[in-house]
């Protein structure tokens, strides 16, 4: 009991010497943490303020068919690595920039979206420099947007040359054949009718002549039938190009006219404005004065112990010498 009261008495005795000690070298506390305050101050008013602007730009898109299905013109990962290459790496090294991209990066649970931050000594320069990797993205995928469209005028021209070669030559060239066929019909039908009229007047008065002729008309039946069946095959032919193809290649140029309308193509663009805020993100004027207070009070407290470690060291060393 008597060592705990004892232990008890010593540590009230050092806090007061502490207290004792703080009180007696109150001015050089005063001093030092006014000082590292001050300075603190200075710094933040000399110290260039940096403005932080930020904005979402949505990747664009074209249209694939009337189903609504899109495309997207760019991958958000492999784009934001291309981005931050050019804009944020190969400035690293820069010095004296007045404005730069800060980061580029892909916001959770986006798909077609990529956020662009920036700093600058003022809004309008940290604004611009979005602008401009806006306008490299834009002309980038307006490229790929003319490719797309051209691609599609190609194929509307080819569709419009088989439509034209249709309807002046394949067409043309069957109703040649098909007339050149319905004339060897009436030739041979001509043919094949006097062959039976010969078959007829000659069955009782020259029965083998009469057989061979028998044998010519089946001939000429057979080939009759074969002619019937290359005109019809030849109409249906020429029916077939006149509607379902010429249709068909009609239905898909209007298709591809009605995907060549502006609506159905989306350049990349910033999603509402750049957002930029009024004050400096940079420095942190009332942290910075905050933290400069505590430090200079902590280094002024343990300057005033390391003092009196000094003194109390020196005051010994002349005890000794005694």
């Amino acid at each position: 009991m008597q060592t705990d009261k004892n232990i008890s008495h010593e540590d009230e005795i050092d806090l007061r010497e502490l207290f004792i000690t703080l009180k007696k070298n109150k001015k050089i506390i005063f001093i030092v943490t006014t000082l590292v305050t001050l300075l603190a101050i200075v710094y933040v008013m000399i110290k260039t303020p940096i403005y932080e602007a930020s904005t979402l730009v949505e990747i664009g898109n074209y249209k694939l068919n009337n189903n609504n299905n899109k495309i997207l013109l760019d991958n958000p990962a492999q784009l934001s690595k291309e981005l931050t290459v050019i804009f944020v790496d190969m400035n690293k090294n820069k010095k004296d920039l007045k404005a730069k991209i800060t980061k580029i990066s892909i916001p959770k649970k986006s798909k077609s979206f990529i956020e662009i931050n920036s700093e600058g000594y003022s809004n309008a320069l940290a604004t611009a420099e979005i602008k401009k990797v806006v306008e490299y993205i834009q002309q980038k995928h307006q490229k790929i947007l003319n490719d797309v469209s051209e691609r599609r005028k190609f194929e509307i021209e080819t569709i419009e040359r088989k439509i034209h070669n249709i309807k002046t030559k394949e067409t043309k060239l069957l109703d040649k054949k098909i007339l050149l066929q319905e004339i060897s019909l009436r030739k041979y039908t001509k043919q094949l009718n006097s062959t039976d009229q010969n078959l007829k007047k000659l069955e009782k008065s020259n029965p083998t002549l009469a057989a061979l002729l028998l044998m010519e008309k089946r001939n000429l039946s057979d080939f009759l039938l074969k002619l019937n069946m290359q005109l019809l095959d030849l109409k249906d032919k020429k029916n077939n190009l006149d509607t379902n193809v010429v249709w068909d290649l009609e239905e898909k140029k209007n298709f591809l006219a009605s995907m060549l309308l502006p609506h159905n193509y989306k350049n990349s663009h910033i999603v509402g404005d750049i957002l930029t805020n009024n004050y400096p993100a940079k420095p942190k004027k009332k942290l910075i004065v905050v933290v400069a207070f505590i430090t200079g009070l902590i280094l002024s407290v343990f300057l005033v112990f390391f003092l009196e470690f000094l003194k109390g060291f020196k005051e010994e060393e002349k005890s000794e010498a005694l």
